[in-house]
């Protein structure tokens, strides 16, 4: 498990960038794949991937609330936590509830966590080029404000996602960022001759917490692609010609009272 300084001070916050080391599932899902749907893993064995993760937090499994990742804007209010069966489709969560963990699941898209400690407000993100384009981040921290936080007290940790490196990407793609903004040029390298180039999508995610006005942004050092050791990797599955490829669970909970 991966912790980040600036969260791990927090008071009352727990929190974990989980990686594919610790659980029980083999083949291309080794070690711990905490997804239920989206891969083909054992559905029990997904289940006590998951319960070790939780408790590292400190939290009841049942406890541990994810959502149907669609790479959307969408976020929704945590009251109370689901069965990961009935788990609506969005792609953050926010609460202000103690012992609720927040989770989102990636392999090679960016989790973003978020803690206003002082407010008792958390958020999760799964900010994957689509999302971060189209708003996730904005869109969480407005759900954190809803619920009481405030922009100068939000603290943001960039989780494990894919590095500029090993993002390389169509001439089609990258006519859909200078579309919407030519600035967004410098997240580019030099094309190539074929037209491809390589995406900083940690960058282009920090940029947006950025313009939320947050007290601290930290995290955004790995390569989830690169590092099969610690991480899934979509990206890489496909270059391997692999079946599939598991995820690795962010999480963060609230414990304790004010």
């Amino acid at each position: 498990m991966i912790t980040v300084d600036e969260l791990s001070v927090l008071p009352r916050v727990r929190h974990g960038f989980f990686t594919r080391s610790g659980g029980g599932s083999t083949g291309v899902y080794r070690d711990n794949n905490c997804a239920f749907t989206a891969s083909a893993d054992d559905h029990d064995q997904v289940a006590k991937n998951r319960a070790a993760c939780a408790a590292r937090l400190d939290i009841a499994s049942e406890n541990l609330t994810t959502v149907k990742q669609k790479h959307t804007a969408d976020v929704v209010t945590v009251d109370a936590p689901w069965p990961w069966r009935d788990a609506p489709v969005a792609d953050a969560l926010v609460t202000a509830r103690p012992g609720v963990a927040l989770g989102i699941l990636t392999a090679d898209c960016t989790p973003v966590l978020f803690a206003d400690s002082e407010t008792g407000v958390i958020a999760a993100a799964h900010a994957g080029w689509k999302g971060a384009f189209t708003g996730v981040v904005a869109n969480t921290v407005a759900a954190m404000l809803a619920l009481g936080a405030r922009r100068e007290r939000i603290v943001a940790a960039i989780g494990p996602c894919i590095a500029q490196t090993s993002y390389e990407v169509g001439p089609e793609f990258i006519e859909r960022f200078l579309a919407a903004d030519k600035n967004f040029q410098r997240f580019f390298t030099a094309p190539k001759a074929n037209g491809h180039a390589h995406f900083d999508l940690t960058g282009f995610v920090r940029e947006k917490l950025n313009a939320e006005g947050l007290a601290k942004i930290a995290g955004g050092r790995w390569d989830t692609c690169a590092d099969d050791t610690q991480f899934f990797s979509y990206r890489r599955s496909i270059l391997r010609k692999e079946p599939d490829y598991g995820r690795q669970l962010s999480a963060i909970a609230l414990v304790g009272t004010a």
